[in-house]
């Protein structure tokens, strides 16, 4: 069996109607994407205002093509002293997620726009991008494991094996899992190898809110051959970023609240999970820990869901997360997490950045600060951070899917 592939017609055409590509419909005029009934409403759109500044607001669209590198924004960006940011690669059409394979190939996944998986090489400073997968359906998620390169669309789980040594020549991938219950609305996967040796992987749920489905609103795992199916979490409504805590292994994730409920409600969270399979994070009954939902929370008490660690603002958009592991960092980052806030849509004032926050040894978060900032101008983003690798020397990269673009983090004193 392959990998899904291109995406519904029906789902281009919501997307075209949504904004979400307009320059690319426009090039494509008389396809799929040009093919949008107005009458249609897209899924973003549920619960969206029917009058005022809120009736404006919709998905921001991310460049068609990526931004040279010239005209990226990185005289903009602002770091803590003593550290520095700079390109370390362009041209990455919708660039999102990143894993560096064990010979330092930093491979990249894509969402809305690409539909690719690329590979970037770098020899003696010179980078150099190759697409190894294309035409793919939304395939946010990748995860590298012995020598190994597992992607993730809503669908299924695919491998390509032993990736590194055939750059330029990808084999056939190899079906892993495809049963996973994966609708349009945050269907799109992050997925991970825990210190268990078992693929996590979630299933958002299928709409801004409603009741769960099952399969829905679930953070899972399975066997690295796609068997032994289980269910780690659940009440998460959008997951797109998660880590294992290096001093007990316990998974953290990122979780995106509901949209429209106001300017300021509710917060995106970061979460813990403490006890396995038994952890129910609230959604659609309760948000942030302390908001009950207007439709769906009535006769619940959101103090007896699993409580966040940490809100992460409202309609924040964070994504990927990771612990910081390296040694190049001074020594009060390590074991702080690094955390995407990609901005909100959906929210008239914009903000994006990366957060760092500091266990506090007790499933909780002690502090918070920003750490690069500097991706808002006029309000109007100049770039939108998507995910963190920390790589082997210890610097960090970052993701930039609305310029296509990953910028490297260095320090020194």
């Amino acid at each position: 069996m392959t990998p899904r592939s291109a995406p519904p017609r029906r789902w281009l055409a919501t997307l075209a109607a949504g904004a979400l590509v307009p320059l690319v419909s426009l090039a494509l005029a008389g396809s799929a994407f040009g093919q949008a009934k107005a009458e249609e409403e897209p899924f973003w759109a549920k619960g969206r205002p029917k009058a005022g500044t809120g009736a404006q607001l919709a998905p921001v669209p991310a460049f068609p093509i990526p931004t040279a590198a010239a005209d990226l924004p990185l005289a903009k960006i602002k770091l803590p002293p003593g550290f520095k940011a700079e390109v370390w690669a362009s041209g990455i059409l919708d660039a999102r997620g990143m894993r560096q394979g064990d010979k330092g190939t930093v491979f990249v996944s894509s969402l809305f726009v690409a539909g690719k998986i690329y590979a970037v090489t770098d020899q003696g400073g010179k980078r150099t991008v190759k697409t190894i997968a294309e035409k793919l359906f939304l395939p946010n998620g990748i995860e590298f494991h012995k020598g190994s390169l597992y992607v993730a669309t809503p669908k299924d789980i695919t491998r390509y094996d032993d990736i590194e040594a055939k750059l330029d020549a990808p084999p056939k991938p190899v079906m892993v899992y495809d049963k996973l219950a994966g609708e349009i609305p945050h269907g799109w996967k992050f997925i991970k190898i825990g210190p268990d040796g078992k693929l996590y992987v979630p299933t958002g749920a299928p709409c801004n809110i409603c009741e769960d489905k099952e399969g829905f609103a679930v953070i899972q795992r399975m066997n690295l051959d796609g068997s032994g199916l289980e269910t780690v979490a659940k009440g998460v409504r959008n997951t797109v970023g998660f880590d294992f805590d290096p001093k007990d292994g316990s998974l953290w994730f990122t979780n995106n609240g509901r949209d429209w409920l106001s300017e300021d409600l509710p917060n995106d969270t970061l979460n813990r999970v403490g006890q396995p399979g038994k952890d129910h994070f609230g959604y659609p009954y309760c948000h942030q820990g302390d908001f009950a939902d207007p439709e769906f929370g009535w006769g619940k008490d959101c103090k007896t869901y699993t409580q966040p660690a940490m809100l992460t603002g409202p309609h924040a958009g964070t994504l990927g997360m990771r612990f910081y592991t390296g040694k190049m960092f001074p020594a009060k980052y390590q074991g702080a997490i690094f955390m995407a806030r990609h901005g909100p849509w959906n929210r008239t004032q914009k903000f994006a950045d990366i957060l760092v926050a500091w266990p506090d040894g007790k499933g909780g978060i002690a502090r918070s600060e920003p750490f690069m900032t500097g991706f808002v101008e006029n309000n109007a983003y100049l770039g939108r951070p998507v995910d963190v690798q920390v790589l082997k020397d210890g610097s960090m990269l970052v993701s930039d899917d609305h310029n296509g673009a990953i910028y490297r983090v260095s320090y020194q004193p």
